[in-house]
């Protein structure tokens, strides 16, 4: 590590140890004007670009977030639709990136040798990068800000991990056609279009699932992907359901499974209902009959518990958690669930009720980034050309949060308690020099997986009077004192890895 490199890092993190003791010691400013365009920047957005302070600045608040809940009418960045343009997976379906990126099947008799197999799993990598790399590109440069926050939270709601089995060709599929379409949209479509995916029947292991044989050639029921439904995606753990419940929703979803692959015909399909798989007896469900037999019968389910009152608090909770505070205030949550029955869980129109809340403007500061939310607001608030993201896809698992990497299906934690400690402050600011710097190499080009063949352009540091203007007079005073009096060429480091920059 070069000296002066190193020197400007071991200022930075002592820096943040003398402000984190110092935590909570200095009284809350009156933000102003700004502090409320920062506030709604770190909420609706992944914090402020110097574009969209701007903007929210000219136009207002009030117009702003109207713009924001309609995301349609939003005109993307021409740099934006260009860098998606380059990931040529994402226009894939699920038979198509199977077929060219799953597991490679015997042709004419012959198997395919260890180093084809080997070579396959390689350009199957293509497909995750691609995912990943369009995710960053739209979270640092889109204008549709809530709509990328809103994708990043009901992928989370609804988390796939990208190591299990077809999952590795399916996870960004699964993002694009079952999350990003339904992110602002009504929850039963949402929850509709996540149950029927592939990724989700593969992760939760309902292509196990299947009505039991008395000669013992079927497993028989596999629970996971029913409880999992209710736990997680719907009820609740507190919904009210029971054990009794959990089995008649694995038989259910008897014969919900994915198609396998046929060398002959191209199945319509990835994910597919296999009636001789399904277990057609009579179920009472939730406490009443299910009147639906086949495939409908697992509708009418989904469709009971999207309507549940349950469903409608655990998804309040949930939203004001995110938005507002890590324990929300539960006359917030009250509101919210009420918003969500009376329109049948239009998503849109209970985020309108939160963002309208006393509760939702008076919690600045309330909430401590991911690591992922870290990353890309740092990639914002710095200005810095976006050619390849995938220093960032680095950065964020070297903090703890892999992009896509979640092993379990309750998501990554969004609370301070999770990620806050003194090692990742110090990761965290050795982050900050460095993207501060030009030192990641994010104006380098990178597409499509590949790395470039040209040299990386020199750096392209961060504009500090672009980050003075969007944060100067919401810092505190101990960090405008400090970043005030060191050399010019620390001072956006000192910005973006202060304990003031990685609070929402």
């Amino acid at each position: 590590m070069p000296m002066r490199f190193a020197g400007i890092l071991i200022a930075a993190c002592l820096f943040v140890s003398s402000l984190m003791a110092a935590r909570g010691a200095e009284p809350k400013m009156d933000p102003g004007a700004p502090g409320r365009i920062l506030h709604v920047l770190n909420r609706l957005a992944f914090g402020p670009s110097i574009d969209d302070f701007r903007r929210v600045e000219a136009i207002g608040i009030e117009r702003w977030i109207v713009e924001q809940l309609d995301p349609a009418a939003i005109v993307e960045p021409i740099e934006l639709r260009f860098h998606l343009a380059q990931l040529d997976t994402l226009d894939l379906d699920a038979i198509q990136l199977r077929q060219l990126y799953g597991p490679l099947r015997p042709v004419l008799g012959l198997k395919p040798t260890p180093e084809e197999k080997k070579a396959q799993a390689q350009r199957a990598r293509l497909v995750v990068e691609q995912a990943q790399a369009a995710r960053v590109y739209r979270a640092v440069l889109s204008r549709r800000q809530l709509q990328q926050v809103m994708v990043d939270f009901w992928f989370n709601h609804f988390n796939v991990f990208d190591k299990k089995g077809l999952d590795r060709v399916w996870i960004g599929n699964f993002e694009e056609r079952a999350i990003r379409p339904y992110a602002l949209g009504r929850f039963r479509d949402l929850l509709f279009a996540v149950a029927k995916h592939p990724a989700m029947l593969v992760y939760l292991d309902n292509t196990l699932n299947s009505v039991p044989r008395a000669h013992g050639s079927e497993r028989g029921l596999n629970e996971n992907f029913g409880r999992e439904v209710m736990e997680l995606h719907t009820l609740g753990v507190d919904g009210g359901y029971t054990q009794a419940d959990v089995i008649t929703l694995a038989r259910v979803f008897t014969g919900w499974t994915v198609d396998p692959p046929d060398p002959k015909n191209a199945p319509a399909a990835a994910a597919v209902f296999v009636g001789a798989r399904h277990d057609f007896s009579p179920k009472v469900f939730l406490g009443q009959p299910l009147h639906a037999t086949g495939k409908a019968e697992g509708e009418e389910a989904l469709d009971r518990l999207a309507k549940s009152p349950a469903t409608a608090r655990h998804i309040a909770f949930e939203l004001a958690q995110y938005f507002v505070a890590d324990m929300p205030p539960p006359p917030l949550v009250d509101r919210l669930a009420a918003r969500f029955v009376a329109t049948g869980g239009d998503i849109r129109a209970v985020l309108k009720t939160l963002f309208a809340s006393p509760e939702f403007w008076a919690s600045a500061g309330q909430k401590y980034k991911t690591p992922y939310e870290f990353v890309i607001s740092a990639a914002r608030a710095s200005g810095i050309p976006l050619n390849n993201p995938r220093p960032l896809i680095a950065a964020m698992t070297e903090l703890g949060m892999p992009l896509y990497g979640c092993q379990t299906p309750d998501g990554y934690k969004n609370t301070e308690a999770a990620w806050l400690s003194p090692d990742a402050m110090v990761r965290r600011v050795s982050f900050a020099v460095g993207l501060a710097r030009g030192g990641l190499r994010l104006n380098g080009a990178a597409e499509a997986g590949l790395e470039a063949a040209l040299p990386p352009p020199p750096p392209a540091p961060a504009k500090v009077a672009e980050l003075d203007e969007m944060f100067g007079s919401t810092l505190t005073t101990r960090t405008r004192e400090t970043v005030a009096a060191v050399p010019p060429g620390l001072r956006a480091a000192l910005i973006i890895g202060s304990p003031d920059f990685m609070r929402r």
